[in-house]
């Protein structure tokens, strides 16, 4: 019996992790996985320095999420996404595109990652438009940049604080902050932080131009209550979106009218379901590893 129920348990896995990256990487999310990891060339991360171990880990899922509603505080960068894209669009298509980005930029051959960051800075050129009270706005803007850059990054550290596999401590800390400015640099943020004290620094810096604009809640809203999934997978969801919002600045919660969620309940949701997504994963992270050999 112990044979079955091991394979079942494979099985599962396997459908669960294949429906998980469908959703995440989008439909060509295989084609871009081979890129990522078997395209030979320079890159500019190891496997297992502080940022491949903060980005390929599951509890991106719940900083990502977290970093959307952060990011959502800044009037600009919001109506930017409401002008251009629209929240009530294809959410998970605008996923596939940011988490591809991520992937190339953070596992892949320098060339391809240099290419994602000019295609993403050719997409910006044309966000362009103005506040409700007339103050102009471009997604260009290095100011702008550099304050979805911040908030990404602190989330991703936050949210693998808590759910990482394996945290990070003492001077990976600062890697990694560092790290990830190698690509925002390229991107367009001039003089990215390096350190973590950096890190606080500019998030505090952009303190006073934050404010939960009736756009912003209006969009989280939609996030939370209509994320475009199969009723049984709701519930999952909801638990990555649970532990997000737990993980929020309180300032940021009361300008986005979310809930406080106990301490207790943000532990339990969010480890369960970093778990299980991980258990889920796993196959195509084995798959991931292959083709970086192969390549090699």
């Amino acid at each position: 019996m112990e044979p079955l129920a091991s394979l079942d348990d494979v099985t599962l896995r396997d459908r669960l992790g294949t429906e998980l990256f469908r959703k995440v990487a989008g439909p060509d999310g295989d084609k871009a996985r081979e890129r990522v990891h078997g395209t030979p060339g320079p890159r500019w991360f190891a496997p297992d320095s502080p940022i491949a171990r903060v980005h390929g880990d599951a509890s991106m899922f719940v900083g990502g999420i977290r970093a959307i509603m952060l990011q959502s505080l800044h009037p600009a960068a919001m109506q930017g996404v409401a002008d251009h894209s629209g929240y009530r669009g294809d959410m998970w298509g605008r996923l596939a595109q940011v988490s591809t980005y991520i992937a190339m930029t953070t596992f892949g051959a320098e060339q391809d990652a240099l290419q994602v960051i000019r295609a993403v800075q050719r997409a910006h050129e044309s966000v362009v438009g103005t506040l409700p009270d007339g103050t102009p706005y471009a997604a260009s803007d290095p100011h702008l940049l550099g304050w979805v850059h911040v908030a990404e990054i602190d989330s991703f550290l936050a949210a693998h604080d808590r759910y990482g596999h394996r945290p990070l401590v003492g001077r990976e800390r600062d890697e990694y902050v560092a790290q990830a400015g190698v690509a925002a640099a390229h991107l367009g943020v001039v003089d990215p932080p390096q350190t973590e004290d950096e890190l606080r620094a500019w998030l505090e810096d952009y303190a006073p131009e934050l404010r939960g604009t009736e756009i912003a809640r209006e969009a989280i809203r939609f996030l939370l209550l209509h994320p475009d999934l199969p009723v049984v997978a709701r519930p999952g969801y909801l638990s990555l979106a649970t532990a997000a919002i737990g993980l929020l600045p309180a300032h940021a919660r009361r300008e986005l009218r979310l809930p406080p969620v106990p301490p207790v309940t943000n532990r339990v949701l969010g480890a369960a379901a970093t778990r299980t997504i991980r258990w889920a994963m796993a196959s195509g992270h084995e798959q991931a590893r292959e083709l970086q050999a192969a390549q090699r």
